[in-house]
């Protein structure tokens, strides 16, 4: 059965998407189409703030985008020898902390050793992080998006653990998202399953996936990569058929093979 995925193809990754190569393993066939498109910003303060660990109790990560960011501000500066030769030992000394498995690996490539990809959500995150810091520690450093979720932040700081934010990304729809999914539907039909990855996902392509379903959207097998976005779903009124026990390619597959059954 044809499964629409509703997420950007990942980044730095040779060879086929892992979320279309566990949907085959299952006998189906996946389709991406990008819901974001991001712009970098921010980065000479960013830069600051990179080389500057004795200010900052620790590093925190929740989305692959802001660790692009990083490398991104690394590789313009030219200042990755630096990095490499002192700086990211510094940050290793501290907490480096983290949410999923995209993350983290790219953390790892920047040098740094992640804590916490198995947390799923900011929300779970904030609680591992809460138990593990004093509130007399440095501010920790939280580079992230224009529209980032408050849960991190607010838990964090109702908890008296010091946080400095940097918005180093600005999140939009992707300028070719409508058309992309007039093409898909005209071409290959009415999926069995449609799976959004963000809250912005939703909002970004529902009414658009409502108006090309047509009489046909209570048939699809709507999936979410993990609960916020199920929450997100849920409250555009949209029917959820699965969602990941953990934002995994393998953990969406199975739950939407097994609402295809």
């Amino acid at each position: 059965m044809n499964v629409l995925l509703l997420k950007e193809p990942r980044d730095g990754e040779s060879g086929i998407d892992p979320y279309i190569k566990e949907l085959a393993s299952h006998g189906h066939t996946a389709t991406l189409i990008p819901v974001l498109s991001f712009a970098l910003v921010s980065l000479s303060t960013l830069s600051d703030k990179l080389f500057q660990p004795e200010k900052h109790g620790g590093l925190i990560f929740t989305s692959p985008r802001a660790v692009e960011a990083v490398k991104m501000c690394l590789e313009a500066e030219k200042r990755v020898e630096e990095w490499n030769n002192c700086v990211r030992d510094q940050w290793n000394a501290k907490s480096v902390y983290v949410v999923g498995k995209a993350t983290a690996a790219l953390v790892r490539s920047l040098g740094l050793t992640p804590l916490g990809e198995d947390t799923g959500t900011a929300e779970v995150l904030s609680r591992v992080i809460i138990e593990r810091e004093d509130t007399n520690i440095p501010p920790l450093f939280f580079p992230c998006g224009s529209i980032k979720r408050e849960v991190l932040p607010t838990a964090l700081r109702g908890s008296g653990v010091p946080l400095e934010t940097l918005t180093v990304y600005q999140t939009a729809e992707h300028p070719n998202l409508e058309e992309n999914l007039r093409s898909y539907f005209t071409e290959q039909g009415t999926p069995a399953s449609i799976a959004f990855f963000s809250p912005s996902g939703v909002k970004f392509c529902l009414e658009t996936v409502r108006r090309l379903s047509g009489d046909q959207l209570p048939q699809i097998k709507f999936a979410a990569i993990g609960p916020t976005t199920e929450e997100a779903m849920a409250a555009e009124g949209l029917c959820v058929s699965c969602a990941a026990e953990k934002p995994t390619a393998g953990h969406l597959a199975a739950a939407i093979a097994k609402a295809l059954q």
